[in-house]
């Protein structure tokens, strides 16, 4: 079993910066892929970034690309997405998502084992 909790979701204006932490526990921290997904009012749930057990390699969706960035403390047992150069398109609530045994798909939802309640992110125009 793995507990997710995200924090750090907000209002902010476009441009504007918000960075999200999603604290795990239960299984070992180390061993698991983590992601972030996003999911707006009226539209399915889509990948945003991952990053792997190890934290040395990451993969980014292109309408976040140079704007996100996801990054892990080990020690914390945390993962965070900081978010820059927010657009009002980015508003969605935001869910950090648990990858127990990588099946290949690191984008799809079927692939993560354990999911967050999620955190709101609204970016007003």
């Amino acid at each position: 079993q793995v507990q997710l909790v995200e924090s750090g979701g907000g209002l902010v204006q476009t441009g504007g910066s918000l960075r999200l932490s999603c604290a795990a526990s239960g299984r070992a921290f180390s061993s698991v892929g983590m992601a972030w997904f996003r999911q707006a009012a009226g539209k399915e749930r889509e990948f945003v970034a991952r990053i792997s057990a190890s934290g040395g390699a990451t993969r980014y969706a292109d309408s976040v690309k140079g704007r996100f960035t996801i990054s892990r403390d080990m020690a914390k047992s945390t993962v965070y997405l900081q978010m820059s150069n927010l657009k009002p398109e980015d508003t969605a609530v935001y869910y950090c998502a648990a990858d127990m045994n990588y099946r290949g798909d690191y984008s799809r939802v079927f692939e993560y084992d354990y999911w967050g309640q999620g955190t709101q992110v609204t970016v007003s125009s």
